[in-house]
């Protein structure tokens, strides 16, 4: 049996919520926590910070919103910063993974489960850090 690595935790980052993941401790699988409510930018780092020394994670693993096209827009560059600012708080390696499709994705999922829109709204910030760790994961 593998020893336990050290945890990597997904943030989709939005405005009202952030969707968040973690790997289990063989670095093989994501399970989604529950979404983060944002409040101020303070108050949302301290949260992550405890989050990052609770679960012993040892990566921050952050979805990059790139357009279609594969360039960064403005979304990318508030992402960035807000990650630059989770960086020196816990002082944990970011890195960046492609979020182009995960939301897609994710209500997809959704939609075909079943779940009502209310619902759906909410789940999905957390089965998008899911899917966008997993694809991480899997590229390992």
């Amino acid at each position: 049996m593998s020893a336990p690595k050290p945890r990597i935790l997904a943030l989709d980052l939005g405005k009202k919520r952030i969707g968040l993941a973690l790997s289990d401790p063989l670095g093989i699988t994501a399970q989604g926590l529950p979404n983060l409510e944002r409040t101020r930018k303070r108050d949302d780092l301290a949260a992550l910070a405890r989050l990052t020394e609770e679960q012993e994670v040892g990566l921050i693993l952050v979805g990059n919103p790139v357009n279609m096209g594969g360039g960064e827009g403005r979304q990318s560059a508030w992402v960035r910063e807000f990650a630059e600012e989770l960086k020196k708080r816990t002082g944990l390696a970011i890195c960046f993974w492609d979020e182009r499709l995960t939301t897609v994705a994710a209500n997809r999922v959704l939609q075909e489960s079943g779940i009502s829109g209310r619902k759906r709204a909410a789940a999905v910030d957390r089965l998008s850090a899911v899917i966008l760790l997993q694809s991480y994961l899997d590229s390992l």
